[in-house]
């Protein structure tokens, strides 16, 4: 009597802990619905300090920086593909292709369908053609229904496949850091269907100081102190919001920076005559294309002799190293200074009165001068970590993986780069 009592009971409220309940199993299509679900991913803000060298850190004028950097993951030094400059680079971080791969082989560049392409000339920069042999990450996570913005990311002013982040800007360089760092805030201030995952931040005083002056000098270390303090402007903004632990920070740099002084300069048309050749590009890396009715040949010939203060190469003879010259867009010759030398010639100096910038950057990619910052931060990196050096193609995959998407076809190395994550976030 008392059991069927009991059982009575059971069946009348379904709750009592000594029932025996059955569960109704889930149907087919709830158990794929929950097999296929994935939490959304954590934003991604990706930050570059456009030319901060990897030993400006040990300064001391960078606190906000060290502090995530002592409490995140901190990289010896991060090596810049080649050449080492700022526009290939930025591509390279964002699509993991090297230079050579991605089409962006130099700031200055010619093209035969396009015609010359040079960071001051707005209509080739937001021309998606020069751009399109690299899928962008916002690209990719557009197609993957994640929503992104730029703050000044060299190729996001593009229209590349028919695609451009969802919030983007033109660059802008009197927009002050701290201008660029609220509009970044701001974005993450929108709401949950409007608000970016990946988005990118870019600040370059440090850049303009070290060419204008030198990287060893007091003009660099203020440039230095007012980044960080955009940093700190950041970072408080982040707290405020209750977001420092729940975005993953990777601020890096393109590359480095190597004093240049102003005598030392390599005169081109002391070594070859000009009027035999098509001038791409000079600076560090020499670009030179043949014209018709002149032997190119005779010109290799002697630009391959040994050099004072540079290296010349046939595209051909580039070496491996390097992973440059099958490109179309990378000239039939360079020429590549050695470090702390640019190569110009007699009438431009003439004309800048011989005053040229005293810090540059495009040298050899494994030069130490050329090493770029590296530091992450956030709930899926590690704590208190230092890595060794790694090359900048391997941040791509990292930050597919982060956000889960799926890599296109890239130069890079995930398993490199994973050990800086937490493990259950490998």
């Amino acid at each position: 009597m008392k059991i069927l009592f009991r059982l009575l009971l059971c069946s009348l409220v379904a709750i009592s802990a000594g029932c025996a309940t059955q569960h109704t199993p889930p149907t087919a299509a709830a158990t794929s619905q929950a097999t296929k679900a994935k939490p959304a991913p954590l934003p991604l803000l990706l930050i570059s300090i456009d030319g901060y060298r990897a030993d400006y850190i040990e300064r001391g004028l960078s606190p906000t920086l060290s502090e995530l950097a002592k409490t995140g993951v901190h990289a010896a030094s991060m090596q810049p593909s080649f050449p080492s400059l700022t526009f290939p680079n930025h591509y390279t971080i964002v699509t993991g292709l090297r230079p050579d791969h991605h089409g962006i082989v130099n700031n200055t560049m010619f093209d035969p369908a396009l015609g010359r392409f040079s960071l001051g000339n707005r209509n080739a920069v937001g021309d998606g053609r020069w751009w399109n042999e690299g899928t962008p990450l916002w690209e990719t996570a557009g197609q993957h229904g994640l929503k992104s913005a730029t703050m000044f990311w060299p190729g996001s002013e593009a229209d590349i496949h028919g695609r451009h982040p969802d919030y983007w800007k033109t660059y802008d360089g009197n927009v002050s850091p701290d201008q660029r760092v609220d509009q970044v805030l701001a974005w993450l201030d929108m709401p949950a269907g409007e608000r970016p995952t990946f988005l990118t931040l870019y600040f370059d005083e440090v850049d303009h100081a070290g060419h204008t002056f030198g990287p060893d000098t007091p003009q660099v270390d203020d440039a230095l102190r007012s980044t960080d303090a955009a940093m700190a402007r950041l970072v408080q903004g982040l707290k405020q919001r209750k977001l420092l632990d729940r975005i993953n920070l990777i601020v890096l740099a393109d590359h480095g920076m190597a004093t240049v002084p102003a005598k030392n300069s390599v005169m081109l048309d002391k070594v070859i005559p000009l009027t035999r050749v098509d001038v791409v590009s000079l600076g560090v890396l020499v670009g030179l294309n043949p014209t018709p009715g002149h032997d190119f040949s005779k010109i290799e010939a002697q630009l391959e002799k040994p050099q004072r203060h540079m290296t010349c190469w046939d595209k051909s003879r580039v070496p491996a190293r390097l992973a440059y010259g099958s490109n179309p867009r990378v000239p039939q010759m360079l020429c590549l200074a050695d470090v702390g030398w640019r190569i110009t010639t007699s009438d431009i100096a003439k004309k800048r009165k011989n005053t040229f910038s005293l810090g540059e950057h495009g040298y050899d990619n494994e030069a130490p001068q050329m090493q770029a910052l590296f530091v992450a931060h956030g709930p899926a990196f590690r704590e208190g970590a230092s890595v060794p050096s790694f090359p900048n193609v391997d941040v791509y995959p990292l930050m597919t993986h982060l956000l889960g998407l799926p890599p296109v076809a890239n130069d890079g190395d995930y398993n490199a780069v994973k050990d800086m994550l937490k493990p259950e976030a490998q």
